[in-house]
């Protein structure tokens, strides 16, 4: 008789926070409580002790990798006879909207670039490569915003190679959450980053290949290492209605805002407004696009209710 387990054939290792937390080792803390506070998006808290059992320890490990992959780096360097180039450990961060993508990738840079080799590390978003709104509105692609179509994919794909080719400096465009868009003429350069931390809703992305056969990558080939941020489907709902709510009493409120008609609008209307979004786009990216690719990744991170990290599962090697 086969008594082999569900949980025995998971391709991931399941760690509770305190399981998790005895990985930290002697690593020391080295953000303050006013830092990290700076660090986390709104809606989405994240306290000292979070980042000391949670992310902490997942620092460490990156640090391990990076160090690992810069030598396999070098020995095919010396094996080629090439120069050393440098070529950075690029960490792909996924999720739905609202689970907290942001402050977890603005989190682990901080950390990492505290390591005692003092690393560069970059961080881009993939919103600086949607199509500008002008033409998703004329592609009839508003309402899929934040979809794999509605992505400049050969400019990511392009950035990419670029940064793994290790070409010195390389630009990225810039994505605006007040005007809801790309800001014309407006870049971020990356120049000669040890770590480049790439977050983005579908950057675990698969698709079909091209009728041509031709190869063509996926966003994810580029990824030394991946992390997908989890949690359930209703609360990823409460989460992103209670968000709208907030930005309507804030940011919407700035007439440059995109949405600054919402902030003027009743509660209910609001409410009404924010369930009709969520149904109609981002319920539907998160089923059809982006939960799909959560067995991708190398690490998930699985929160709660109330936006604590419960559980890491780590991919086995």
């Amino acid at each position: 008789m086969d008594t082999t387990t569900p949980r025995a054939l998971s391709p991931y290792r399941v760690f509770t926070e305190g399981e998790w937390a005895r990985l930290r080792a002697d690593a020391p803390m080295t953000l303050s409580k006013d830092e990290v506070e700076r660090l986390q998006s709104l809606n989405d808290p994240v306290s000292l002790d979070q980042v000391e059992s949670i992310y902490l320890p997942l620092s460490r490990l990156l640090s391990f990798y990076v160090e690992a992959m810069q030598g396999l780096h070098a020995a095919t360097e010396r094996f080629l006879g090439d120069d050393n180039i440098r070529i950075p450990f690029v960490i792909g961060i996924a999720g739905s909207v609202a689970v907290g993508k942001s402050t977890t990738a603005r989190v682990l840079q901080a950390l990492l670039a505290r390591w005692p080799s003092s690393p560069r590390v970059a961080l881009v978003t993939t919103d600086g490569f949607l199509l500008p709104n002008a033409v998703l509105e004329a592609e009839g692609l508003m309402e899929r915003k934040g979809f794999p179509e509605s992505y400049d994919l050969p400019a990511l794909l392009g950035f990419l190679t670029d940064v793994k080719s290790g070409r010195p400096r390389v630009s990225a465009p810039v994505y605006s959450h007040l005007v809801y868009d790309v800001v014309p003429g407006e870049t971020v350069t990356i120049e000669e980053p040890d770590i480049l931390i790439v977050e983005g809703l579908n950057v675990l992305q698969t698709r079909s290949p091209p009728k041509d056969a031709k190869a063509i990558p996926f966003v994810s080939d580029f990824f030394d290492f991946s992390i997908y941020i989890d949690a359930d489907e209703a609360v990823i709902h409460r989460w992103y209605i209670e968000r709208f709510m907030r930005l309507k009493t804030t940011r919407f409120r700035d007439p440059r805002s995109y949405f600054h008609g919402f902030a003027e609008v009743s509660e209910e209307e609001a409410l009404r407004i924010a369930e009709g979004l969520w149904r109609r786009i981002n319920l539907v990216n998160l089923r059809d696009n982006i939960l799909p690719t959560r067995p991708r990744a190398d690490l998930i991170l699985a929160k709660g209710e109330n936006h604590a990290i419960e559980s890491v599962s780590l991919r086995k090697l």
